[in-house]
Parts: C-alpha cells; sequence; structure tokens
C-alpha cells in the first residue's frame, strides 16, 4: 500500500488533498504545526474522514526532516506560511520563513529518496512584468526557465516559490531523483480561511445584503483565475505521475475574472444587485493574473466546477458556519 506524506496537511489545501488520498487508499501522515493565521485547523476536526490510515504529527516539517529518515512513496509538501494580500504585503519577512522551510524538504529527500515529491510552488513565482496593465499575458509554464532567465516574482512569497522551484530543478539533475511541482491560482472552495479574498467577500456581501452600494479592494479591476479547490485535487491526481521529472504545472483554468465582477455574480446570487466600486487605499497586488491552460488540457484536465457553482458551494457552507452574517463584517 503506498504511503504519503503530507507538510502542511492541516492547511486548506492539504485538508482536501489528505481526503483524497485516504479514499484512494494511500496510508497518510500529516506533519503540521498548526500556526495561527494560516488557515490551518486542528486534525480533530476531520480526522473522522480519515479512519485507521492516518498519522497526525503537531511539529514544524523541519523538526520532522532532522529525524532519521523515513520511506514513503509520494511527499506533498504545502507547508509555508502565507496569507492574504495583507500577509504578503506587510508580513514579507514572515513569509521568508517559507525559503528556510524548502531548504529543509530538498535536503531530508536527499537523504531519504522518496518515489515523488510534490512541491507547491504558486503562480506568484511568475514575472510581475507579464501581469502589469499594459503588459498582461496568459501566464504558461514555459514563461519560468531556469536555464535562460527568469522575471521578478510577486514579493518574498514568490521568492520562496521560485527558489522551491529551483532547488527542485538542482535535486532531480543533480541527485537523480523524481519530483515535479504544481503552481495554483486562487483557488478556492468550502472550508477556506477568511484572510483570502473569495470567502471573504461571500461572507461580506451575505452580511451587506441590500445596501446600495459595496466595495473591493483595489480598483477592482485587477483580474484573477479562480478555480475549485475540488479541480485543483483532481488535477493533481490525474498527473502525479505523469508529469517529467522536474516539470511544473498550472492549476488554473483560463478565465480571468476581475474582483468587481466577482462580486456581482456573488450579489446577485445571494439575491440582490448593489453597485461594486473599488477602494484604491486597499491593496490589489498585480493587475492581470490568468493561467495559460494548454499544457493542462494536453493531460486531459478541464475544470468541472464552475465559478457559479463554486460561489453557491461557498455561500451554503458560510451560511451554515456562522450565522447570522448582519453581525460578522
Amino acid at each position: 500500500m503506498a504511503r504519503a506524506l503530507v507538510t502542511g496537511g492541516c492547511g486548506f489545501v492539504g485538508r482536501h488533498l489528505i481526503r483524497r488520498l485516504l479514499a484512494e487508499g494511500l496510508d497518510v501522515v500529516c506533519v503540521d504545526p498548526l500556526v495561527m493565521g494560516t488557515g490551518a485547523l486542528h486534525a480533530d476536526l476531520w480526522q473522522c474522514f480519515t479512519r485507521s490510515r492516518f498519522t497526525f504529527l503537531q511539529e514544524d516539517c523541519r523538526t520532522f526532516f532532522a529525524r532519521a529518515p523515513e520511506h514513503f512513496d509520494y511527499v506533498f509538501h504545502l507547508a509555508a506560511l502565507v496569507g492574504g494580500r495583507v500577509t504578503l504585503e506587510t508580513r514579507a519577512l514572515d513569509v521568508a520563513e517559507d525559503l528556510a522551510v524548502d531548504a529543509k524538504l530538498w535536503q531530508w529527500a536527499s537523504r531519504a529518496k522518496p518515489g515523488t515529491v510534490v512541491f507547491f510552488s504558486s503562480s506568484a513565482a511568475y514575472p510581475v512584468s507579464l501581469q502589469t496593465v499594459e503588459n498582461h499575458w496568459l501566464l504558461s509554464e514555459d514563461m519560468i526557465n531556469f536555464d535562460t532567465s527568469v522575471g521578478m516574482p510577486d514579493l518574498s512569497y514568490g521568492w520562496a516559490k521560485l527558489t522551491g522551484e529551483y532547488l527542485m530543478k538542482l535535486y532531480v539533475e543533480r541527485y537523480g531523483q523524481r519530483a515535479i511541482a504544481y503552481r495554483p491560482f486562487s483557488g478556492y472552495g468550502e472550508g477556506q480561511d477568511l484572510a483570502y479574498p473569495f470567502p471573504a467577500i461571500c461572507r461580506r456581501l451575505l452580511a451587506e445584503k441590500g445596501a446600495a452600494e459595496v466595495f473591493v479592494w483595489g480598483t477592482g479591476r485587477q483580474c484573477r483565475d479562480f478555480i475549485h479547490i475540488s479541480d485543483c485535487i483532481e488535477f493533481i491526481w490525474q498527473t502525479k505521475d505523469l508529469l517529467p521529472d522536474g516539470a511544473s504545472l498550472n492549476l488554473s483554468t483560463g478565465i480571468a475574472m476581475s474582483f468587481i465582477e466577482l462580486a456581482e455574480i456573488i450579489s446577485r446570487q445571494i439575491g440582490w444587485q448593489p453597485v461594486v466600486t473599488g477602494r484604491s487605499n486597499h491593496p490589489e497586488g498585480v493587475f492581470y493574473r490568468c493561467g495559460d491552460t494548454v499544457l493542462q488540457r494536453s493531460y486531459g484536465l478541464k475544470p468541472l466546477v464552475s465559478l457559479e457553482e463554486g460561489i453557491a458551494r461557498t455561500l451554503e457552507n458560510l451560511r451554515a458556519e456562522q450565522p447570522p452574517y448582519a453581525l460578522a463584517i
């Protein structure tokens, strides 16, 4: 029976990934220190899904890596300090801690020699020069090429993920081991921390239903590529054994959606049509971040959850978790 290690497994992506791994029959070891502000939930909240093939270790993965190496068929490395845009812009050196975490991963893997290391990178690793008002493109995997040149990524989080991918390249080329990376775009779904814009906007609009005007951060014209977490997990499961050693793959829909458009769609689903405007004194990040899907489609991957369905699921989940929203601004 295959055995998987998931670092940072109590976070949003980790919880969904572990459920899938267990459903597919893998034994899973989850290592997570449960850092406040990262969206991590204690394993007791969802351990009822795991039965007998799940082990939870509440510790920093660097401590785990320092012990005698164990063998795993798969290592899914999700451990990272990350949050919403405010975290990225105001706590840049906290996020830079991810560099140390990733370095320990690759050093450990060079000794432990697991079957496959799956490194979770980010769309923040792409050059911000390709995401401006004047110059924006669908971001394709080959726009990051360590053999020619790489552009400036998005803040310290982008640098950490870009460096992690470079260390993966060295791991594959110099140590002859297998590793792949995924670059998620704006993943969302049920159970996501409110530090992220998608659930935060949904929750705020639930609370403000009936208002004549509502606001989103920045100009509101900035665009993101929203992909439901279930599609992310499905893409990973379908390609984890197919991607070439050292390859990276986008997790994206190829559909750019502005925050004003997103808020308008959410409002209509809630039941009213306010005027949506931006608040320019709030951070907005790059202007346009949307993933090219050509490589994904070559593996037969296509998102199954539409944005409208994803919004409906998120709203239903928020209503069930913490009513009444008139008190939750």
